[in-house]
């Protein structure tokens, strides 16, 4: 006679301890996760499975629901698919203490480097034509930057997991801090110099023809409903094209020639913030054209929103174009940094396998 068949084993539906098995379960270490490494770090102590869900502890499902029986989180919040939302690490491995730690030592740098040249007179050593330039245009692009910063803020909320979370809101704290900075810095030097205008950049941001482009992109990428789409075309998109072409190809590039070298160390916390949200975003984004169950539905999703945020992003620049012919001094060109902005957004499709060519070999 054969064997009778067995029932499938439905899932635990108690909560009461010992009802399920999981890593760690005979662990005096309460181990509850598999670590990425052999061993946890202490930022996957305090990230991993801070937000369960029901395939991961949660037995009796959500806790609470929205209204319209929307779950408290939902992997249809973004039409990217994943096999494991779980398996996702931040490569900078921030966690809300060590993100505090680096926001303020940042502050503290950018304060102690503008009070000193401030006390050493070099805000009024600016060249005339770059003082203009900062009032009007650097002035102008910290609404960007706010920009930026409310998209990711509002997408962090939809992250499935605590560890996209924490990638996503770093990544707007960083952004907010920056256009922060950039108000606080312009009104500092402001009181040195005669006749400067702190209301110009506002103006300039909504009225200046050579601003428009860059506003319609950023109000694209704060007008998704999708999450991952926002922080798709912020960290992948944007931000090579646009916000480090006008930080580094430019800013970073004339500021010295102009006898300013205050507003370069004010960038630089700006570059090195992106350097670790573009690791985090690229990470996420190459796990899922990875994913062996989902990888050709992200591939053929993650061109749409290349198209779209990237073909706003190339006008955006292009319309950038008259501010580097401003300075009187000329030391860095346009077509050049233009190149450079495209090369950074090839190095980011080959780290992610993404098809960036549509964009850049136009």
């Amino acid at each position: 006679m054969s064997a009778a068949v067995q029932p499938p084993v439905s899932p635990a539906k108690s909560g009461a301890a010992g009802a399920a098995t999981f890593s760690g379960s005979d662990s005096r270490k309460y181990n509850y996760f598999d670590p990425k490494g052999r061993r946890a770090t202490h930022y996957e102590d305090m990230t991993v499975d801070v937000q369960p869900d029901p395939k991961r502890y949660l037995l009796q499902d959500w806790i609470i629901s929205f209204a319209d029986g929307t779950p408290t989180y939902s992997e249809n919040w973004t039409e990217a698919k994943s096999s494991d939302w779980h398996a996702y690490r931040s490569i900078d491995q921030e966690w809300e203490r060590t993100h505090y730690q680096r926001q303020s030592t940042i502050c503290g740098m950018i304060q102690n480097v503008v009070e000193n040249g401030r006390r050493a007179g070099a805000p009024k050593r600016f060249d005339p034509a770059w003082v203009k330039i900062l009032q009007d245009h650097f002035g102008a692009y910290k609404h960007a930057e706010f920009g930026l910063g409310t998209a990711t803020m509002q997408a962090q909320r939809y992250g499935y997991t605590q560890m996209i979370n924490n990638a996503i809101l770093t990544n707007s704290s960083y952004k907010i801090r920056f256009s922060q900075d950039l108000t606080l810095y312009l009104s500092e030097i402001g009181m040195d110099i005669d006749g400067f205008n702190t209301d110009a950049g506002k103006q300039h941001w909504v009225d200046d023809p050579i601003w428009q482009e860059t506003r319609r992109a950023v109000e694209t990428i704060g007008g998704a409903t999708d999450f991952l789409e926002q922080y798709f075309a912020v960290n992948l998109i944007f931000e090579p094209l646009v916000g480090e072409l006008f930080r580094s190809g430019f800013v970073m590039q004339a500021a010295a020639s102009q006898n300013d070298f205050i507003t370069p160390a004010v960038v630089s916390a700006a570059e090195g913030d992106y350097e670790r949200n573009l690791a985090n975003a690229v990470e996420l984004f190459r796990m899922l054209m990875l994913d062996e169950a989902h990888g050709d539905h992200n591939r053929r999703l993650f061109g749409t929103w290349l198209h779209k945020h990237g073909t706003l992003a190339i006008a955006a620049a292009q319309g950038l174009q008259p501010i580097w012919s401003q300075p009187r001094v000329k030391v860095a060109q346009f077509p050049e940094a233009l190149e450079l902005a495209k090369n950074r957004l090839r190095a980011i499709g080959a780290e992610t396998n993404i098809d960036v060519r549509s964009i850049v070999d136009v």
